[in-house]
């Protein structure tokens, strides 16, 4: 940072680069594609170079830091352990879901052990004061600055007088020598190079929290999540219902790591049994089948509800509700063909309880029999937990974990679990179907 840094610009089509600023590519002739970017200087390079300075890897292990801890158990699982000393950590998911609440309660617990910095770009420090009394967050190690210009923030991050610093947005920091606004391609790119090397330097934890488009990507380049070491997610329904938090990326840790909260008026709390929370209103009816599905590495049981209904229209209606709306319709047509399921006439709805996003496949048996008891008024003939994943031939597949759901359909007092065949393995109260015909005709009876 010593010497001046340097400015070009790329084209986003091509990626051609050019000294100064024009209305067209001469590469491959776009017209506005041109964008600005900061070159940074490292140092200048000697001529010749130099020998990199090697060691062995023993001796790099023996210089690991200690973790910073949160003390919030469901984010200390899911980063591995806690915050690495000189990581730089992404958090992002949708407006009002809680992403400032959790780092606030983050920066918190570390401020007891720690020297914690909290940089606001979006919010006042009063405004962030309010909200540290209503969540009882407020301590004198933990301080407060408020900036949006990137090059302050890598300066101060540079002293080396922190050991976290948590920036709240990525998307409102701008560099000095960029003339793009803020929430750009280029002021992002460079923004996040600029914190980064500061923390890198002086062993520092960074956390970054990142915007997301409407698709529900994070927005900005995708250098972005490159760059950074970790990238966490949180995700549900920002009006009610469980936030989870998850590992997209971790340098330092598995990804297999799911930690879920619940909003309450002092902030979001870890949930002890997610399972009989989202069980406590269920009603045993037609179309209602629990699902015994897996966070991370948590199993979870979660109530699958399916509506089967005569359309009124000439073209039927498929809406889904914490499923993917693609795999529901290939479930459909499936049922159709494979069984005597007449769904063709049918508007067919299904819904999550709670707010939990379902993507794993073991889903799909429940979802064809909640949809089955519901087109025939059917109910389960026992008290049971489904899942496993169906094929197009109608086949039950194997899923993994099984020991882990059905001792969590025990533990909730569940008579039976229905899944796919095993292979060398003996669980007490387990029945196995190897197609969906069975499933539906096996277990399905009248109220």
């Amino acid at each position: 940072m010593a010497k001046r840094d340097t400015v070009r610009y790329v084209c986003t089509n091509c990626g051609a680069e050019h000294n100064t600023w024009g209305g067209r590519c001469h590469v491959c002739g776009q017209w506005n594609t041109l964008e600005q970017q900061l070159i940074i200087k490292q140092g200048k390079l000697k001529s010749g170079g130099t020998i990199l300075q090697v060691e062995d890897v023993t001796s790099s292990i023996k210089r690991d830091h200690k973790r910073l801890a949160s003390n919030i158990a469901e984010i200390d699982d899911v980063l591995g352990g806690g915050l690495v000393s000189g990581s730089v950590n992404l958090i992002a998911g949708q407006p009002g879901i809680g992403k400032s609440t959790l780092l606030l309660q983050v920066a918190y617990n570390l401020a007891k052990a720690h020297r914690v910095l909290y940089v606001s770009g979006e919010e006042s420090s009063h405004q962030i004061g309010i909200r540290a009394e209503r969540l009882g967050a407020s301590t004198q190690g933990l301080q407060l600055a408020t900036s949006t210009v990137a090059d302050d923030i890598a300066t101060t991050i540079a002293s080396g007088k922190y050991e976290a610093v948590i920036v709240d947005s990525i998307q409102t920091l701008s560099c000095k020598d960029i003339a793009s606004a803020a929430g750009t391609v280029s002021q992002i790119t460079n923004s996040t190079q600029l914190l980064t090397a500061a923390a890198k330097q002086t062993d520092t934890s960074l956390i970054l929290v990142g915007h997301v488009t409407k698709e529900g990507s994070i927005a900005g380049p995708k250098v972005l999540e490159h760059v950074v070491d970790v990238v966490l997610q949180l995700e549900g329904d920002r009006y009610g219902g469980f936030k989870v938090l998850r590992a997209i990326k971790n340098r330092y840790g598995t990804t297999n790591e799911a930690g879920i909260f619940e909003m309450t008026d002092k902030g979001l709390q870890s949930v002890d049994n997610p399972s009989a929370a989202l069980l406590a209103e269920r009603q045993i009816t037609d179309g209602s089948v629990v699902l015994a599905t897996i966070e991370g590495t948590r199993p979870l049981l979660v109530e699958v509800q399916a509506l089967v209904n005569r359309t009124s229209y000439g073209y039927p209606k498929r809406t889904a509700s914490g499923i993917d709306l693609n795999r529901l319709n290939l479930l459909v047509a499936m049922l159709e063909k494979r069984t005597k399921l007449n769904l063709a006439d049918q508007d067919i709805y299904i819904n999550i309880v709670g707010g939990i996003r379902l993507s794993e496949p073991a889903a799909d048996l429940a979802i064809c029999m909640a949809i089955g008891s519901a087109a025939k008024g059917l109910q389960l003939k026992k008290n049971a937990v489904v899942f496993g994943e169906v094929g197009l031939s109608g086949e039950v597949r194997h899923v993994p974990f099984v020991e882990k759901r059905v001792a969590e359909a025990k533990k909730l007092g569940f008579e039976v679990c229905i899944g796919p065949q095993l292979k060398n393995r003996k669980l007490t109260k387990y029945l196995a179907v190897s197609d969906i015909r069975i499933a539906l005709n096996s277990v399905l009876e009248g109220k």
